[in-house]
């Protein structure tokens, strides 16, 4: 502190007598203090929060230089305001004083990104004050000798509501909860003046628990099957008032259609389960390192099935003889092991009631293959019509009405459950999306939860006090105590309620590694005879992508792709991805080649590719990535790099990132599309020359997977890439209505090619490439390409899922057994890969030429084309061939062949 004795303690007296009287004006010079300097900064600003009050003896503030006094302020009628540069209204005061050192070592490390901010102390004699600051409006101010404000700010309250709540509120049942039929509902509600249950249009009292700030009431048998929801009265900053909110119970477990109430229901009540639900029986579970997953849509699933007696719902699955179910079944005979379904939670973008669901009222059949008349029409209705992905979670914990038959009430259990049964009935096990990393909106909007609460807790805060958007929504902080636990929570519901074998992460690296490690622990308490499911059976991965505002661990340790490996949950593997499509997800021109896509092999006309000797030495490096890929990743694993050199995975670069993340096979999951960007069918197009045709590309389209099915670990595909699925070159399909995603099972409905340019919002800037291929006939795949991609694809994942040697469980074991013998020598030949995998060779050839590989084998070793694809689909791999005295295996253009050693 600065200045003369008289100033401090002209500014010491003022402090104490403002901590016990009512204020009405915090400015206002005291008689005969000098000025403030006239270098001090003003920052009044109540609709931002900078100051952070992160337990109860600290707050931490951005600010600097010095203050006479500093000061949280409280309001309980939240009618604190700034007028004429002093800060006005009834309020009361929390002292505060500068931390000599600012904030603590365990502070700093809680909260790294506060780590240089000031810290202030908490008067202890003001502490008994804190529980009902937290109840109004605060304010932190900083004020100079002379009484002028220097600095006044909102208050973010979400690390003193954790100190003070979460020891006790992270154990309490939240939502409601049956015993012997009789319903308690409860609410984590820490700041707000009240709390009612209005119940079937009537108003309940409610009892806070001043331990948890948990709200609860019970309730009768009566109370079964009543639409409820809160009324909550709380201080909301983000309109910088108290409000009264009527809001939905966060932990809702059945809705009325749209989500307009919370229903009372008990999800053990025999009469929620369909017939056999208790005995269940579910295919043999496969470990993650050997999961084979299909990625799907509910509604892409049956929409256009016209053998499906569900169309477009859960009960779509329970249609044994459809052509999509019959699909599925030999995909899960061939060894697929699991269907992931994207998002099945309540969404908050979708009209639930048939009847209140638009449609494109136009003949989109009429118009050309190009035309732009599809997308304007789909895109009229796209805001209200029956279709998006879904990642737009209002309610985590009910299954969505508008794949239900009746949306209203608990027809949407009862079928989400048929759905479940009717997988694990064909052989396959159900992985649910689930986005817990943001919410469809905040604040008072009409589609919050959360916020309207608890605002500004379940939210994450930039540093200013609005809520970050770098998921493209509002995202949520499961960095905070309740939101974490309400992912556990949510979790162990799907899990115990509705047997979903699996979870993905959407945007995982949004959550704190220690959030999704709880997650696999209270799973694995989950056992058969107390919960009715084996928790340690299910499996776990998500996109540990690493960007926004938490990016480099810079808010928590996060669960991203580096910091998962060894923790038995997988991330996706963006670098088999690129390295086998080519260029990225976001590059200018489409065109970029790669391995599985011609590049230097079969050149396209596009200048992006650059100079043959650069897209051979670019394709070589692809080579690269592509063999760390095939081990799983694996940061450890050695191997000569094309440029002869011996190297780790890590060592490889990805985009100035290590190639190899994974510290064993089944940290990485491999893919080679999924529902973001192109389908592959639809980068492929782009990509490979022009006059390709129709036979070629399905060829490439097999190699392409083959990448992803025989590495080592997971991998997924995208429902129908086996049937060279298109959604007509459209980049981000996720309110693309049916006409651009529906999936088509019966070939002579062809495979979504030429339906059109793609919608201008996300895909104009591509359509001056798109336009003349969506006219091509040689992009116009028939029955015999799209049923022998299929084929070929099938027995690919049998072989993987029936050798051994593709499931290696350590990376000694990875190392020992699997090689690429040509790697680095004047034998490699750019656009094929040679792996060796014990009694297996493996040779990938991309190349529009059949090629011969010699290889150093030891004396006497014989192969012959494994008989999964000796008497196979695919005619054309048939003519693999060994011959022995050479060593050397003749493999056809555009093929993956698998060699077994006699």
């Amino acid at each position: 502190m600065t200045g003369s004795p008289r100033r401090t303690l002209v500014a010491t007296a003022l402090a104490l007598l403002a901590a016990v009287a009512p204020l009405t004006s915090l400015a206002g010079a005291a008689p005969g203090a000098p000025a403030a300097a006239a270098d001090a900064p003003a920052q009044l600003d109540l609709a931002t929060s900078r100051a952070q009050w992160i337990d109860k003896n600290t707050v931490a503030w951005d600010v600097q230089g010095d203050a006479s006094s500093q000061e949280l302020v409280y309001a309980r009628d939240g009618r604190l305001t700034l007028k004429d540069g002093e800060l006005a209204g009834e309020g009361r005061r929390i002292r505060l004083a500068p931390a000599d050192g600012g904030l603590t070592e365990a502070q700093r490390k809680k909260y790294p990104h506060l780590k240089d901010y000031a810290a202030f102390t908490v008067d202890p004699r003001d502490r008994d004050r804190i529980r009902h600051a937290l109840t109004g409006q605060v304010v932190a101010t900083r004020s100079g000798a002379d009484g002028t404000l220097l600095a006044a700010t909102g208050v973010q309250t979400q690390g003193i509501l954790d100190d003070l709540y979460s020891a006790t509120a992270t154990k309490a049942a939240l939502g409601p909860q049956f015993r012997d039929g009789r319903p308690t509902l409860a609410l984590w509600a820490p700041t707000a003046q009240s709390v009612s249950l209005e119940l079937d249009g009537k108003r309940v009292a409610m009892r806070r628990d001043d331990a948890s700030g948990v709200w609860s009431v019970a309730g009768g048998r009566s109370w079964s099957g009543q639409q409820y929801r809160y009324v909550v009265k709380v201080w909301a900053p983000s309109v910088q008032k108290v409000v009264t909110n009527k809001v939905t119970d966060p932990y809702s477990t059945a809705l009325t259609a749209d989500s307009r109430r919370s229903i009372a229901v008990d999800l053990d009540d025999p009469r929620l389960a369909p017939k056999g639900w208790e005995r269940l029986k579910k295919p043999k579970a496969t470990p993650l390192r050997d999961a084979q997953i299909q990625e799907l849509h509910i509604r892409d699933f049956s929409v256009e099935d016209r053998t499906a007696r569900h169309p477009g719902q859960y009960l779509a699955f329970t249609d044994k003889a459809s052509d999509g179910m019959k699909h599925l079944r030999k995909l899960a005979k061939s060894g697929t092991s699991y269907v992931h379904l994207l998002p099945a939670f309540d969404i908050g973008t979708i009209p639930e009631r048939a009847a209140d669901q638009a449609a494109p009222d136009c003949d989109l059949t009429a118009p050309g293959p190009d035309s732009e008349e599809q997308q304007a029409c789909v895109t009229k209705t796209a805001a209200k019509d029956a279709y998006n992905w879904g990642y737009d979670p209002l309610h985590y914990t009910v299954p969505e009405g508008s794949y239900a038959s009746d949306p209203a009430g608990t027809r949407r259990t009862v079928e989400f459950r048929q759905m479940v049964q009717g997988l694990n009935g064909s052989g396959l096990r159900t992985v649910m999306d689930v986005v817990y990393n943001h919410t469809v909106a905040s604040g008072q909007a009409d589609k919050s939860v959360l916020d309207k609460i608890v605002p500004g807790y379940y939210q994450r805060l930039l540093p200013d006090g609005t809520v970050a958007t770098s998921t493209c929504c509002a995202n949520t902080a499961p960095e905070n105590a309740m939101m974490g636990k309400l992912v556990v929570d949510s979790l162990v519901t799907w899990a115990k309620e509705y047997k979903v074998d699996g979870f993905r992460f959407d945007l995982m690296g949004h959550h704190p590694k220690a959030n999704i490690l709880a997650v696999r622990k209270a799973l694995d308490a989950l056992t058969v005879g107390k919960d009715g499911v084996d928790g340690k059976k299910i499996v776990l991965y998500g996109e540990g992508w690493n960007f926004g505002e938490i990016a480099d661990d810079a808010r928590f340790v996060q669960a991203t792709q580096k910091n998962m490996a060894g923790t038995g949950i997988a991330t996706f593997s963006d670098r088999g991805r690129d390295a086998v499509r080519g260029g990225g997800p976001f590059d200018e021109d489409p065109g970029v080649q790669g391995f599985a896509s011609g590049l230097f092999t079969d050149p396209n006309a596009s200048k992006a590719n650059g100079t043959p000797a650069e897209q051979k030495a670019r394709l070589l490096h692809y080579q690269d990535l592509l063999k760390v890929a095939l081990t799983g990743n694996l940061s450890a694993y050695t191997f000569t790099d094309s440029a002869g050199k011996r190297v780790k995975g890590s060592e490889v670069d990805y985009n100035g990132a290590p190639a190899g993340y994974a510290a064993a096979p089944g940290d990485a999951l491999s893919y080679a599309d999924a529902h973001d960007n192109e389908s592959l069918y639809d980068a492929l197009a782009f990509k490979l020359p022009a006059d390709t045709t129709a036979a070629e590309r399905s060829r490439m389209q097999v190699l392409a997977m083959a990448t992803a099915t025989l590495a080592q670990g997971p991998s997924l595909s995208q429902a129908g890439s086996d049937l060279l699925r298109s959604k007509s070159l459209d980049r981000n399909s996720y309110d693309s209505g049916d006409w651009f995603n529906a999936l088509q099972w019966n070939c002579r409905a062809g495979n979504g090619f030429g339906r059109g340019l793609p919608p201008a919002a996300d895909n104009k800037d591509k359509w001056p490439y798109g336009k003349p291929l969506l006219t091509s006939t040689s992009l116009t795949p028939g029955c015999a390409e799209i049923n022998g991609t299929s084929a070929a694809y099938q027995d690919l994942v049998k072989l993987r899922a029936t050798e051994p040697a593709f499931s290696l469980t350590t990376t000694a074991r990875v190392q020992s057994h699997l090689t690429f013998p040509l790697s680095g020598t004047p034998a490699e030949t750019p656009g094929v890969i040679t792996m060796q995998l014990g009694n297996l060779m493996v040779i990938f050839n991309a190349t529009p030429e059949p090629q011969k590989q010699s290889v150093t084998l030891p004396k006497g070793a014989t192969y012959s084309l494994h008989p999964t694809q000796a008497k196979g689909a695919d005619e054309v791999v048939k003519s693999a061939s060994y011959e022995r005295g050479s060593d050397t295996f003749d493999v056809p253009a555009r093929s993956v062949a698998v060699f077994e050693r006699d």
